[in-house]
């Protein structure tokens, strides 16, 4: 499916990944793919995006927000407990023996490689691989031969993620008046 992407959606997939992997988190999410087409949007989109308020920065920093020390969240720990592991125990362990900012510090500066010198993939979770599927059934419902970066976010709101709603709500933008103005957008360039 991806020889489907216009080049400026193929180019903020590819930029979603970066983003989970410069904000050290485990998988790529749809609020990565936001973040993907916010970094390098095409001149008519960027106007648009900044006319509503959704801008690279504000949406990196909710994002980052979101995902800050929720590596093993309330859900985990009582799994854990469940098999006899006490997860503050453990984190308690892991400060006492290698520095109470373990747990926060970033891994190595080159972004592709991770502790041991091996290439980092990060996968796409499942609601990013919907809001995926859903910018191509975007793209044929408006009769479009490629997926552009209008058709991703559309994906992205059509597939009404947790994560993302909180992050359209940080930027005060109305998810209903988004999807209208892409669409504008999308026609204007029909």
């Amino acid at each position: 499916m991806f020889e489907k992407f216009a080049k400026e959606a193929r180019v903020a997939v590819i930029v979603a990944q970066e983003e989970a992997k410069d904000l050290g988190h485990p998988a790529v999410g749809p609020e990565h793919l936001v973040l993907g087409v916010l970094q390098r949007p095409e001149p008519r989109l960027r106007a648009m995006l900044d006319d509503v308020g959704m801008r690279h920065a504000d949406v990196r920093a909710c994002v980052a927000q979101q995902h800050r020390g929720d590596a093993l969240g309330v859900d985990d720990a009582e799994a854990l407990k469940a098999i006899g592991i006490d997860l503050d125990a453990v984190r308690e362990s892991l400060a006492a023996n290698f520095g109470a900012d373990v747990l926060d510090r970033q891994p190595p500066s080159d972004r592709s490689r991770g502790w041991f010198g091996k290439r980092v993939y990060v996968p796409f979770t499942k609601d990013a691989k919907k809001s995926i599927e859903l910018s191509l059934r975007e793209a044929l419902a408006h009769k479009d031969s490629v997926i552009a970066a209008e058709h991703l976010l559309l994906g992205v709101l059509r597939a009404d993620n947790a994560a993302c709603r909180a992050v359209i709500a940080t930027t005060r933008v109305d998810p209903d008046e988004l999807r209208r103005r892409l669409h504008v957008l999308l026609d204007e360039a029909a």
